[in-house]
């Protein structure tokens, strides 16, 4: 049996535990069908993530199926869940961690909004003040690639790096966001998917009005940095 240090074993429970647990947010929100989609997470302090079984239906997700894999996508042996294959996207969440060290949380959905924008391989602009509060600016289209290697990974770091928004829509194949921690990263694909519907049903009803960029990094610099803060500083 693989053994790590008393306090990496216990990051590696929390964040079998939050991941698990976070899966339910996808199914909440509706951004996944059946067993598609999936949610890691980086486990603090060690070389390692933790992400969804392949298949599982979500109801049947628990922290002890998740499964623990090293950076370079390889299942790390004799471990909760190790006799399963992990999801199909692993390849791509280890290439983001590797390369984007700041990134604790990588999220894949399919959903509906978001993913039509991504077949159209078209980004959604910025054109409500949601977008520029969490994304800073437009969401971007990454590179059609396909599922199974390293290859989605490498258009997700290419696309968002040096990129404020924390989502990407891959072409023709839908939804991924990181973030700080995979709970960000979740709330990063819900967000998603509310502008991709509202700026879609925008766009039926007329022509976008765009905001000033000015406004645009006032408004991100405003809610990263200033809203849900008191006086002090400090987050509420």
């Amino acid at each position: 049996m693989t053994a790590f240090s008393p306090e990496i074993e216990v990051a590696i429970a929390r964040t079998r535990d939050e991941v698990a647990a976070l899966h339910a947010e996808l199914t909440r929100y509706e951004l996944v069908v059946w067993t598609g989609g999936n949610v890691s997470g980086r486990v603090p302090g060690a070389e390692l993530f933790v992400i969804k079984p392949s298949g599982v239906l979500y109801d049947d997700l628990s922290p002890e199926n998740q499964i623990l894999c090293d950076l370079d996508g390889n299942v790390i042996p004799s471990t909760p869940g190790s006799d399963r294959s992990p999801s199909s996207d692993t390849a791509a969440h280890a290439y983001v961690y590797r390369n984007m060290p700041h990134v604790g949380g990588v999220v894949h959905t399919h959903s509906t909004y978001a993913t039509a924008w991504a077949a159209r391989g078209e980004s959604i602009p910025c054109v409500i003040t949601a977008m520029a509060d969490e994304f800073g600016g437009d969401i971007p289209i990454g590179p059609f690639a396909i599922i199974g290697d390293e290859s989605i990974g490498a258009g997700i770091v290419q696309t968002l790096s040096g990129h404020r928004s924390r989502a990407v829509l891959m072409q023709n194949h839908g939804v991924f966001t990181i973030g700080k921690n995979a709970r960000d990263a979740v709330k990063a694909a819900v967000m998603t998917e509310d502008v991709a519907r509202t700026v879609h049903i925008a766009r039926q009803l007329g022509e976008l009005l765009p905001i000033p960029q000015e406004s645009i990094d006032s408004l991100y610099n405003r809610y990263q940095n200033v809203y849900g803060q008191n006086p002090a500083g400090e987050l509420k």
